[in-house]
């Protein structure tokens, strides 16, 4: 009895914990900047894992005049989804976010790796069932306007698995080798460089530069097809996940600053590497805020806590 009396009051306190969270010290935007959060590694196993963190972006969204939320890979983990109607959409995303501050907004999505073991022709379906959910194509652009004087911020959501060696070999990642790298990657170039915009965010689920536990070459192919081309055309951002921790980092000679989402459910370790600015192991969401003069994010963790601000002026 007194085993099954300890069970019920950890499963208690455990739910008191979620309802509870609370943003601590929490930083508040400006209304007429332009500001989104960044989600990714989402799906992992539901209430127990995701929920506290889509309380806290909840929160988040009900403070501050949030336009939309960047999801740059994994959303639903482990497996991706088999098809519009896979019961991972209710258990994972639907049931999860689901703030009213959260229900309006529009979710833009690309696959990470975990999609390519399901449908992630499916991942881009889902955008004709749910209003919110946002995935045109396997890579795409859009941009948003910033002022009354027309300045604009160019964003920039890439397919990154089709871009490493390792996803295209492993037949278990469905379709990754039939999609033509060359054409990504060309078209990334190409909207860069054809892109007057004030700023310019790229956007995916792999690093460029970060520490990483994952297989080095991951991280290696996406430099040497990715990272170029970011250099060369002066992209400002580089936002990603897949490592489950925050980071920040410049590397000695680059000009674009990378940053590393950390996962909405489970979280690992991080270790200092060249062009670490910051770094922490906590799981949690970014927050962004855009100006023509600024460019300024913060790390929130799973307590709630802002672990970490940068800002960048023009």
């Amino acid at each position: 009895m007194k085993r099954i009396y300890n069970i019920l009051l950890i499963l208690m306190l455990s739910l008191y914990t979620v309802d509870a969270q609370v943003l601590i010290n929490p930083e508040k935007l400006p209304d007429q900047a332009l500001n989104f959060m960044v989600a990714s590694d989402m799906g992992r196993r539901g209430v127990s894992e995701q929920k506290n963190i889509a309380t806290l972006m909840g929160k988040e969204a009900d403070m501050n005049k949030i336009s939309f939320i960047a999801v740059p890979g994994d959303p639903i983990h482990d497996d991706g989804v088999k098809s519009t109607e896979d019961s991972e959409w209710k258990d994972k995303f639907e049931n999860i976010y689901t703030a009213s501050s959260l229900m309006t907004l529009p979710w833009y999505v690309v696959a990470g790796n975990h999609e390519y073991h399901g449908s992630v022709q499916a991942i881009m379906d889902y955008s004709k069932i749910s209003k919110r959910w946002k995935a045109p194509a396997r890579y795409f652009s859009f941009e948003k306007t910033l002022d009354t004087k027309g300045t604009k911020c160019l964003f920039v959501f890439i397919d990154t698995a089709p871009l490493i060696d390792k996803y295209r070999a492993d037949k278990s990642y469905s379709d990754a080798c039939k999609q033509d790298m060359e054409k990504e990657l060309k078209w990334l170039d190409s909207t860069l460089v054809s892109s007057k915009d004030r700023w310019k965010i790229v956007l995916g689920h792999h690093p460029v530069y970060a520490d990483t536990q994952k297989d080095v070459n991951e991280r290696t192919d996406m430099e040497k097809r990715v990272g170029i081309i970011l250099e060369k055309e002066k992209a400002d951002f580089y936002i990603c996940g897949h490592i489950h921790n925050f980071q920040h980092l410049k590397p000695t000679g680059k000009i674009v600053n990378y940053i590393v989402n950390s996962s909405a459910s489970e979280s690992r370790k991080v270790n200092k590497t060249d062009g670490t600015i910051f770094c922490n192991p906590d799981p949690g969401f970014t927050v962004c805020s855009v100006t023509s003069e600024s460019f300024s994010f913060f790390f929130v963790n799973h307590k709630g806590e802002d672990v970490y601000k940068y800002i960048l002026k023009k």
